[in-house]
C-alpha cells in the first residue's frame, strides 16, 4: 500500500482521472454505450478476458479499439446490467500508470417465458493506462473474473 503523506495536485488531479475512466467504463457498459465505452481505450488497445483468473492463457484476446465493439454490443443480450465498482489501487509512473480494481457486475436475464435469472460476476480490472492529449484511457485492459453465481431473480 502506498504511503501519502502529501501529493502534489497534479498527482491527485491524474489519480481522480484515472478512477473516473474506470467509473466511466463501467456507467458506458450499464448504459449500453458501445461507442462512448470504446472512446475510453487508445487505437492500439488490448482487451484481454480471463473467465477463469487462474488461468495462463485468455479466454479471448482483442486488439485494436474497434475489436471491443463485439464485446460491449454483447452485453444487449442482458436485460439491465449494474456494474457496482469497489477498492483500486494505482500506480503512477509519468503518462503511465498501472491499476488493480474491483467490480461485482449483476447481469439480469429474462427467458421467454418470462423467467429471470441473476448473473453475478467478481471481476478484478487489470489495467494499463496512458495519458494522451485528451487525458486518461486504458491501454490495456485485463478482465480477470474471479467466480460467478447464477440464479433466479424474482420482479
Amino acid at each position: 500500500m502506498a504511503s501519502h503523506s502529501a501529493i502534489s495536485p497534479h498527482e491527485a488531479a491524474d489519480r481522480l482521472a484515472i478512477r473516473e475512466l474506470i467509473d466511466a467504463y463501467a456507467h458506458c457498459a450499464d448504459r449500453r454505450d458501445a461507442k462512448g465505452q470504446m472512446a475510453l481505450f487508445t487505437s492500439d488497445t488490448r482487451f484481454l478476458v480471463f473467465m477463469d483468473a487462474t488461468a495462463a492463457e485468455p479466454t479471448q484476446e482483442l486488439h485494436g479499439r474497434v475489436s471491443l465493439a463485439p464485446v460491449f454490443d454483447n452485453l444487449n443480450t442482458y436485460e439491465t446490467t449494474t456494474h457496482f465498482n469497489g477498492q483500486s489501487t494505482v500506480s503512477l509512473d509519468g503518462d503511465r500508470a498501472t491499476a488493480e480494481s474491483y467490480c461485482l457486475a449483476h447481469h439480469l436475464s429474462v427467458d421467454g417465458d418470462g423467467q429471470r435469472s441473476l448473473m453475478i460476476a467478481s471481476i478484478r480490472y487489470l489495467d494499463e493506462f496512458v495519458k494522451q492529449d485528451r487525458g486518461w484511457l486504458f491501454a490495456e485492459r485485463r478482465l480477470m473474473v474471479d467466480w460467478t453465481e447464477t440464479r433466479p431473480s424474482v420482479a
